[in-house]
């Protein structure tokens, strides 16, 4: 009886390694080399509804055939995708400039990292009432959104554009509305709205003039080129980058949807989509 109970016990014993030695295999078929890491085969990405979750639709079998699945979630705001991506509901999210997640970073302690810039959205200046800011008179309401990390590219613009004057040796990127000196038509200066709000407020004629990210703008059927009086240079620093967790920069599936990104067909959808209204990184 011993015997049998033993030549059991034996039987079940090697079954069990071979089981363990199978699945320790199928984990090593999984993991990269650098840590045993399991490596994803499926990207959730969180983003903006226009342009950029469109343009990452046109990704999607272009990163097929690298061999990962792209599960897009879209946002209406600026908050949320950061809150999914350090909670691990997103593996990556594609709506922000490098000044805003700079910002963000120094705000909330995101432990996120730049994982590659895609493009820009040039700020526009709009108006219902006036054709130019030559035209903008004495006194003037400006309507910006509350979101500080655009009233830097806002101001700079508008400097630019001879309305005002910034404080000399001022980081134009953060520069806020007390760094203005020189402000020869008194304009006023309202940054109390939310950014997602600034395309029905045009619509509506309120204020004298106000300023919308193209994304914004587009996504609510507004034409940059032809519906702004103003429109930023393509040279701004406000890229759109993919943004992820420290760490997950280096991984096969993050490196793959950057490097489909910032292929020249996807520029090419970019420039022929909107015509120069969002601007590929080259």
């Amino acid at each position: 009886m011993k015997k049998i109970l033993t030549a059991l016990l034996l039987t079940v014993l090697v079954l069990a390694l071979a089981a363990c030695g199978t699945k320790d295999k199928e984990e090593g078929a999984n993991s990269n080399s650098a840590g045993g890491k399991e490596e994803k085969t499926k990207i959730v990405v969180g983003a903006s509804n226009t342009p950029h979750a469109v343009i990452l639709e046109k990704v999607k079998p272009l990163l097929k055939e690298k061999g990962f699945d792209l599960e897009i979630e879209t946002y209406q705001d600026y908050i949320l995708p950061n809150k999914d991506l350090e909670s691990g509901l997103l593996d990556a999210n594609y709506f922000q400039t490098i000044p805003y997640l700079e910002s963000q970073i120094a705000d909330f302690g995101y432990d996120f990292v730049n994982a590659g810039g895609i493009h820009i959205e040039p700020m526009g200046v709009y108006s219902k009432k006036y054709k130019s800011l030559n035209e903008l008179p004495e006194g003037a309401t400006i309507l910006m959104s509350n979101s500080v990390s655009d009233h830097g590219r806002v101001l700079e613009m508008l400097e630019k554009e001879g309305l005002i004057t910034l404080a000399e040796g001022v980081d134009k990127v953060k520069a806020e509305l007390g760094d203005i000196v020189d402000n020869p038509k008194n304009l006023k200066f309202e940054p109390d709205y939310e950014a997602a709000l600034m395309p029905t407020l045009y619509k509506n004629g309120e204020g004298d003039a106000l300023l919308i990210n193209s994304n914004y703008a587009i996504d609510a059927g507004i034409n940059p080129l032809e519906d702004s009086i103003a429109l930023e240079e393509t040279d701004s620093p406000y890229v759109n980058v993919i943004t992820v967790r420290s760490g997950d920069e280096n991984s096969a599936a993050i490196k793959a949807l950057v490097e489909v990104l910032q292929t020249e067909e996807i520029q090419e959808f970019m420039l022929k989509e909107w015509g120069g209204s969002v601007v590929p990184v080259k």
